[in-house]
């Protein structure tokens, strides 16, 4: 992908229009895209002179977040930057504090775009029982008793340790007084290679210190589970125990809170 010089629209928006769209919701529409790597000066200088150094193309996720004419463009420009900015801003606490999440590329709060690295590899809601969505009812027709295996162990990790991953990655998130808002097995990848588990999509992410937060963001995490995958308390379970050893002493009012709040959403669900 080459960006023209010459042209009137702005960089970011030259970017958008050679990207390939990926999905699109309410908020914002999400495309892949590359961006040039250039060569280090150690690189050039190991080149030689004569010799001119390969392009090296970077796969990139954007984010856009595009205008909403229902809202006024004042208010519609102000929100934008300030979500453009607040996602950039947890992902980088996240980086600090050692989390695996994605790394950021580019930030452009005026056109409303957020540029980070492209993970290879599947979400944890593919990957469980009950998540894969099959487009074709025919292919799960034709899925023998060969097909069935475990598609986790393809990543050379078992079901146990994807969900000992999940614990720790939560708990290094909330040590860093990060709360998520959108705990859910799509918004978190199994990345090929490596076969680390990563966290994406903090659009929702907010900075908070207190037990509550954390707690809802676990139970929201439950609830999904519950909801996506068949059978799914072990699994959670498994989680929780991860989360539980990495967190330590911090475990024990958050577990208290935890519980105050499943009842609380169990009250809400007899009532309707």
């Amino acid at each position: 992908m080459h960006l023209s010089l010459s042209s009137s629209k702005p960089p970011t928006q030259q970017l958008l229009q050679s990207a390939d769209l990926v999905s699109q919701g309410a908020e914002a529409k999400v495309y892949k895209a590359y961006l040039r790597q250039f060569p280090t000066s150690g690189q050039v200088k190991n080149a030689g002179v004569d010799s001119a150094a390969p392009e090296a193309l970077e796969p990139v996720l954007l984010k856009y977040r595009f205008h909403k004419h229902y809202r006024h463009p004042t208010l519609d420009a102000s929100l934008t930057r300030q979500r453009i900015a607040g996602e950039a801003r947890a992902l980088m606490r996240c980086m600090r504090s050692g989390v695996n999440v994605p790394g950021i590329r580019m930030v452009d709060v005026n056109e409303g775009v957020l540029g980070i690295e492209w993970i290879d590899g599947q979400s944890v809601r593919q990957l469980l029982p009950g998540g894969a969505e099959l487009e074709d009812i025919s292919e799960l027709e034709e899925m023998d008793e060969n097909d069935a295996a475990d598609p986790i162990a393809d990543y050379g990790v078992s079901r146990d340790g994807l969900m000992d991953m999940i614990g720790v990655e939560i708990a290094k998130m909330h040590f860093a007084d990060v709360i998520h808002g959108d705990l859910t097995t799509s918004n978190m990848m199994l990345r090929k290679k490596k076969s680390d588990l990563v966290l994406i999509d903090f659009g929702l992410a907010y900075h908070s210190t207190l037990v509550e937060d954390k707690a809802v963001d676990l139970y929201v995490l439950e609830r999904a589970f519950a909801s996506t995958h068949p059978e799914s308390e072990p699994l959670f379970a498994g989680v929780l125990g991860a989360y539980e050893k990495r967190m330590g002493k911090h475990w024990l009012p958050i577990k208290k809170r935890l519980d105050d709040v499943r009842l609380r959403g169990r009250k809400r669900s007899m009532v309707g």
